[in-house]
């Protein structure tokens, strides 16, 4: 209804006072379902002002509707004759030609004749010979659709260059080299000339990249760059396409100004962290990645997967904070909220509000004995804080059970604390000198 309504509103511009009444009544009746009434108010307001366009397609679409094409041509052979300047109508009526004349001789001729009219006053352009190289290649005629195609005018739009590549490589084999020549000239005319072309600067580019000249898909970019520095998006390709050409360190650096000006840009994160990863820099790897977790998302086990790889390499603070991230992303997950009080209880910054984590983690989980046993330590570690050494106790227990035999250091640690309880406590002396003497072992 809205989108109706619109149309309503935009055709004063389009339509006399009197027939715009009508094919306001016409409209909303059609959207009531009211075809009859809707298609006499149609027919009285395009008789009102038979060359206004919306009133034409309209009656056009109602003729066509009733099998009566000759009047559908009618009429718009007589919007042609009043509006011959127009040459938008001409080419809709060659459009109109083509989907509705198949086969018809007589009227595929009418539909080139309309598009050379369109082409004579406006020779070189995009439009016409776009319409006539279709026309020729819908009837076998590729000998003729590159006679038009070399008649386009490639420093007129976006849309020509662009054209042009597309259609020089589908009518010509990709082995062609006159034809790669000539797109390749297209396309670095174009750079000189608009370099401010950010969709003609990326295709070049591309194109060059695919025929194996790094150096020419990368100054193609440059160009656009140095004209749009706003361009983020090819700024990113940019700084990429200097790593496939072996300059990583431009690589870097021009990724790396891109994320000073926009941070959240997951493409120039993801070209980083792939870089560094090859050149097994786990620090830098990290950083990246993070970001692009924080930005994308992931799932949870790719969240705990990488802050085990912070919390290893003694980076807490990112831990935590990538931690924040994943809870807030998947706030049912009992996994992750235990990850992020362990990592909250060893950031200084945030030790402080770490028991009220530990404490959510527990209430998360179904079953308390699915407690990872790091996380039953550093929760025995924060209750002892509290004074709260039965419970510490408890945990420790639990903990020392399920650690891995693999995790040794761990595993001690829990034993000390366990032995630091009892002696504090003066009992289990005896056990408590035991624990220790386990606990060195598996330091050894």
């Amino acid at each position: 209804m809205r989108s109706l309504l619109c149309l309503v509103l935009a055709a004063p511009s389009l339509l006399n006072g009197g027939s715009l009444l009508d094919f306001s009544f016409g409209v909303l009746e059609q959207e009531r379902g009211h075809e009859k009434e809707a298609a006499e108010f149609i027919l009285k307001a395009y008789q009102a002002d038979p060359i206004a366009m919306p009133l034409v397609r309209r009656f056009v679409a109602m003729k066509m509707a009733a099998n009566d094409r000759p009047g559908a041509l009618a009429a718009f052979e007589k919007v042609l004759e009043a509006r011959s300047d127009d040459l938008s109508i001409r080419v809709e009526y060659g459009d109109f030609l083509g989907a509705v004349s198949r086969g018809d001789a007589l009227a595929e001729r009418k539909r080139e004749q309309t598009y050379l009219k369109v082409l004579e006053a406006m020779p070189g352009q995009y439009l016409p010979i776009e319409r006539l190289i279709r026309q020729a290649r819908e009837r076998g005629e590729d000998h003729r659709a590159r006679e038009l195609l070399e008649q386009l005018d490639t420093g007129s739009s976006a849309d020509a260059v662009r054209y042009y590549a597309a259609t020089t490589r589908s009518l010509y084999d990709s082995k062609d080299e006159a034809a790669q020549k000539r797109i390749s000239e297209v396309f670095g005319k174009a750079a000189e000339e608009h370099p401010e072309w950010g969709d003609i600067a990326r295709a070049g580019s591309d194109y060059f990249r695919e025929m194996g000249d790094m150096e020419k898909a990368i100054d193609i970019l440059r160009r656009h760059v140095e004209v749009r520095p706003s361009s983020i998006d090819l700024r990113i390709r940019f700084g990429i396409l200097h790593f496939a050409a072996g300059k990583n360190d431009d690589g870097i650096r021009i990724l790396k100004e891109v994320l000073a000006i926009h941070p959240q840009k997951s493409l120039a994160l993801e070209a980083l962290a792939k870089h560094y990863g090859n050149k097994g820099m786990a620090d830098e790897v990290r950083y990246y990645s993070a970001g692009l977790l924080k930005i994308r998302g992931g799932t949870s086990e790719e969240f705990v997967k990488l802050a085990e790889e912070f919390l290893a390499a003694d980076k807490v603070r990112e831990a935590r904070l990538l931690l924040e991230k994943a809870v807030f992303d998947f706030p049912e997950d009992a996994a992750l909220m235990m990850k992020l009080a362990m990592a909250t209880t060893r950031d200084p910054e945030t030790k402080d509000s770490a028991a009220r984590l530990f404490g959510a983690a527990e209430n998360m989980l179904a079953d308390p004995a699915d407690a990872e046993p790091a996380f039953l330590l550093e929760s025995a570690k924060e209750l002892l804080a509290q004074g709260e050494t039965e419970a510490a106790e408890e945990r420790l227990r639990n903990a020392i059970r399920t650690f891995p035999k693999e995790a040794k250091h761990e595993t001690a640690a829990a034993l000390r604390a366990l032995a630091g309880i009892w002696i504090s406590e003066g009992r289990n002396v005896d056990a408590a000198k035991s624990l220790i003497s386990r606990a060195e072992a598996l330091e050894k």
